[in-house]
């Protein structure tokens, strides 16, 4: 097994899954092999199918767990092992559309504004200013940040892509107010051990206590940060393709589910008619 296992590795990198993926990957086809007690080279479609019933049935995984875990069996099977018969009858389970929960200008307001501690404010602000992931806002760095073209450098964000974001002018000044108490080094907001970034439960942990402070009681989480800042951009009119840019979105459709959720008043909308200079 160890061959093979390192056969995956090989085969994820090559084809630029991003390490924390294959992680995911591999323990789905360790658990494979756990399962039936055999090398997955010697199974088939119906103990692959056995297998996946059973970690959604028995050990009843979210949906998203149990996508990666059908996305680590059929990497096995198509790439690795070169069998994708033994996996062509098997899908993805269907995702269910779930609008984002979305913070109003208010509730962001009072969120920064009520915290105190000025790392975590300049934490808040810059992930929220700029549409940051948690991973992103955790693994910014000084050198990220480009106040002469006013942009935030987001390296290596899902799927392993690089891009700008946008740097607010009230976000630049208060990071300055921040390096000049703090003076990070390297990553923009350190942990607590030497030469490490902030970790991900740290900025949860920042986050709640800031909503329970702000007195929000909506189920948000920093995520939904990232999902105002899209919405907001919508609402002042800035448009899709510019805010499918700034969250690194690779499709149009996955920045649409914004729209369902914004205030814009379709009323307000005009009509190309209205623009013409003649009178019909």
């Amino acid at each position: 097994m160890d061959s093979l296992k390192e056969q995956i590795v090989e085969d994820l990198q090559l084809k630029g899954i991003t390490p924390r993926t294959q992680r995911d990957y591999l323990r789905a086809v360790n658990n494979l092999e756990n399962y039936f007690g055999k090398s997955p080279e010697e199974l088939g479609e119906e103990e692959v199918k056995q297998y996946l019933v059973h970690m959604m049935e028995d050990k009843n995984l979210s949906r998203g767990t149990y996508k990666y875990y059908t996305a680590g069996i059929k990497s096995l099977y198509n790439t690795t092992l070169n069998r994708p018969e033994g996996v062509e009858n098997i899908s993805y389970p269907k995702s269910q559309t779930k609008l984002p929960v979305v913070l109003d200008l208010a509730e962001v307001k009072a969120l920064l504004s009520l915290t105190e501690n000025l790392k975590h404010r300049a934490l808040l602000t810059i992930t929220y200013s700029a549409g940051l992931r948690v991973s992103e806002a955790a693994r910014l760095k000084v050198t990220d940040i480009d106040s002469k073209r006013m942009m935030v450098r987001v390296q290596q964000g899902k799927g392993g892509k690089d891009r700008y974001s946008i740097l607010s002018q009230k976000a630049l000044k208060l990071l300055r107010q921040y390096w000049r108490q703090y003076r990070p080094n390297d990553w923009v907001f350190e942990g607590q051990k030497e030469d490490t970034h902030i970790g991900y439960t740290a900025i949860r942990h920042i986050f709640l206590e800031a909503k329970e402070r702000a007195g929000i009681i909506k189920p948000a989480s920093p995520h939904t940060l990232r999902h105002s800042f899209a919405t907001h951009l919508l609402e002042a009119w800035t448009s899709l393709h510019h805010v499918q840019l700034l969250l690194g979105h690779c499709s149009p459709t996955t920045t649409t589910v914004y729209l369902h959720v914004s205030k814009i008043n379709l009323s307000k909308v005009p009509s190309p008619l209205d623009s013409l200079l003649e009178e019909l």
